[in-house]
């Protein structure tokens, strides 16, 4: 990834500035609390970073849909909480408040920031989205939310993709000194860079997911750059019907047989050799606990495909530890549910023990490998699925392209 023209945080003079850091803290909430804190860790080296050069630290974040209206079920108070928890350990030599002023931007909140003590307190603003301006990429928004700092730093990769007014707009009312991108945004086009440039060979990618409509473009794409890819989810029916084989009631996109069956050729006239299911773990419904393996890649009638076999699974595994380079993206199956959790943790494992360079591209693969307890055995765990996928696609990313000087916006 060229990162040309961009700042990087530990480029900035801060001392006793105020600093806007774009994050992602769209983390899953369970009973009023953070249920992955995944994310917010993710952030803690840039935020810490600002803090110790003495800077005002504002940090903005989406969560959720809540479509432009406040809505409480949305509201990052928890988040704010989960934040204070982890700045409260020893790696800090002062204690660090977190503000949370139940508003976006206004004269309230100005004032809170005029009144914070740099190396003490972390203000974190109530939810983007529950202004409309967010996502409609508002410049009248855009302007009211720069106004409230000196310095715009972006560390959200997982919203990259994205021409939001936190995220893109914004840009255009900080100069090239006054910009940057942030220490995790960095390591991610340092992890994701690597797979785009010259990646060491043989590359295998794993791709799963519910939908071959959400990876098409990601498919075709490393089809261009990989020796190997290995599918499965309930993405996989859609390619084992597109070759005739018996799927039961699995889910299958029947609107994109075709599509598939052009993927399975262009790999073929490619030399890309595509693994699909040889077996599987099915039951009748998504709201059974019993599984059972079949024999054969044929899932019987009445039956749904739940999760790869355990030959299945094996197979992968062996591709995934004779590379040099796998990318990973998507479940193998419904991991959420124990019985049907088998496949996608037997891949995380092979994920964990390969020995080449190991990236897992955000989302629900992400969840995965934090339930198989592998993550530190990784070589690189992205925090954004989305914007993993698109990169790895070719596509130019809003959120990075705005922060390079001079960068014209729309």
């Amino acid at each position: 990834m060229d990162t040309t023209g961009i700042k990087f945080v530990d480029e900035l003079e801060l001392n006793e500035k105020r600093v806007l850091i774009r994050v992602d803290f769209n983390t899953p909430l369970a009973n009023g609390e953070v249920a992955d804190n995944t994310r917010i860790r993710a952030a803690l080296p840039t935020i810490v970073h600002c803090l110790e050069a003495g800077a005002k630290v504002i940090l903005c974040s989406h969560l959720g849909r809540p479509r432009g209206k406040v809505n409480p079920a949305y509201s990052l108070e928890p988040v704010a909480a989960e934040l204070a928890k982890l700045l409260d350990t020893d790696t800090l030599l002062y204690d660090v408040e977190v503000v949370f002023p139940e508003a976006v931007v206004g004269a309230d909140v100005a004032e809170l920031i005029a009144d914070l003590k740099p190396r003490h307190q972390v203000m974190l603003l109530e939810n983007l989205r529950f202004e409309p301006g967010e996502e409609a990429g508002d410049d009248a928004f855009a302007k009211e939310l720069a106004g409230l700092a000196d310095f715009y730093v972006n560390d959200a990769f997982g919203a990259a993709h994205r021409k939001h007014a936190s995220v893109y707009t914004i840009n255009k009312y900080f100069d090239r000194n006054h910009k940057a991108a942030g220490l995790l945004m960095r390591k991610e086009l340092k992890g994701l860079g690597t797979l785009l440039s010259r990646p060491e060979k043989p590359f295998v990618a794993v791709v799963g997911g519910a939908k071959v409509s959400d990876k098409l473009g990601v498919l075709m794409s490393l089809i261009d750059k990989v020796d190997e890819i290995l599918i499965g989810g309930a993405m996989a029916y859609t390619f084992l019907a597109a070759q005739g084989v018996g799927v039961g009631d699995s889910l299958v996109e029947r609107d994109y047989i075709d599509q598939a069956t052009s993927i399975l050729n262009r790999a073929r006239v490619q030399g890309v050799k595509v693994r699909l299911p040889v077996d599987h773990r099915v039951a009748p419904s998504f709201d059974s606990d019993d599984a059972t393996v079949t024999e054969d890649a044929v899932v019987p009638g009445g039956m749904m495909g739940l999760d790869i076999g355990p030959q299945s699974a094996a197979d992968y595994a062996r591709a995934i530890k004779r590379a040099s380079t796998i990318f990973w993206n998507g479940p193998m199956g419904v991991f959420e549910r124990e019985a049907f959790a088998r496949g996608t943790l037997a891949v995380a494992q092979a994920m964990a023990e390969a020995e080449g360079f190991t990236v897992v591209g955000g989302g629900d693969s992400l969840a995965a490998i934090e339930k198989a307890g592998v993550a530190e055995q990784l070589d690189h765990i992205s925090t954004g699925g989305g914007a993993s996928l698109e990169l790895l696609e070719g596509k130019s990313l809003p959120g990075i392209d705005a922060l390079r000087a001079n960068y014209p916006i729309d």
